[in-house]
């Protein structure tokens, strides 16, 4: 049986984001959530750009429609920044556990057990609603794991609507706000626009960050300077 599409008439309602969702999963040919999640944990294990660029392609695929839709209903009901708040609450609350942050993407935990924590960190958070049932949505779908590129294609759009830009930064641990406003203002400085950061934590990095506006990478991270000292020597050697 064809499946009906979605009315769409004036502005946009949270029925028409769930069945729009529903049809975007179905375009997805119902492909396992493990074996999606399986392959972006392999990605992480294996070495060189080509391997992440391809992981990252497949998460904002996935990730793309959720950040419109929310966006497109966050825009219709006047919500923008309280949803922006939102994301970044819980956003925030999520990367202050690594543990947490790779129980959220594990292939081997259900949605529904998934599901159950996070309404745990909703209700810790008091997010916005319209947040709440979005981010309930996207675990019952089984998405949860692509969660973090959610929220950044949210901010980029929100951003991209204010005029501004965003950088994706990251850092070995999170950074302060007294921190983050100070490099939000520098890069102000430097490309003449207002900056939104989306910000993630990689302890592997040691110290220092990683900025990247667009395709410019900034790296100051030590684990790269101690990567450059070490081939340095072998060519000395």
């Amino acid at each position: 049986m064809p499946r009906r599409p979605c009315a769409r008439g004036g502005a946009i309602s949270w029925g028409v984001v769930v069945c729009l969702l529903s049809g975007q999963e179905q375009a997805f040919g119902n492909a396992p959530v493990s074996q999606m999640e399986a392959g972006r944990q392999q990605g992480e294990n294996r070495e060189g750009e080509a391997a992440l660029a391809a992981q990252n392609s497949v998460l904002t695929h996935i990730a793309r429609p959720y950040a419109s839709a929310l966006f497109d209903l966050a825009q219709s009901e006047n919500q923008l920044a309280q949803v922006e708040t939102g994301l970044s609450d819980i956003s925030r609350l999520i990367g202050e556990s690594e543990d947490f942050s790779r129980y959220l993407r594990s292939p081997v935990i259900t949605a529904d057990v998934k599901a159950s924590a996070l309404n745990a960190i909703i209700d810790k958070a008091q997010v916005n609603p319209l947040v709440a049932n979005f981010l309930k949505l996207v675990a019952k779908n089984g998405r949860l794991f692509a969660l973090d590129q959610i929220i950044v294609g949210f901010r980029e759009l929100a951003a991209t609507a204010r005029g501004e830009m965003t950088a994706e930064v990251t850092s070995a641990a999170p950074l302060s706000e007294a921190q983050a406003s100070a490099l939000a203002e520098t890069l102000k400085a430097k490309l003449g626009k207002t900056v939104t950061l989306n910000q993630f934590v990689d302890p592997s990095l040691i110290g220092g960050l990683q900025v990247k506006v667009g395709s410019q990478m900034i790296d100051s991270s030590l684990k790269t300077k101690l990567a450059a000292m070490k081939i340095a020597m072998k060519e000395v050697g």
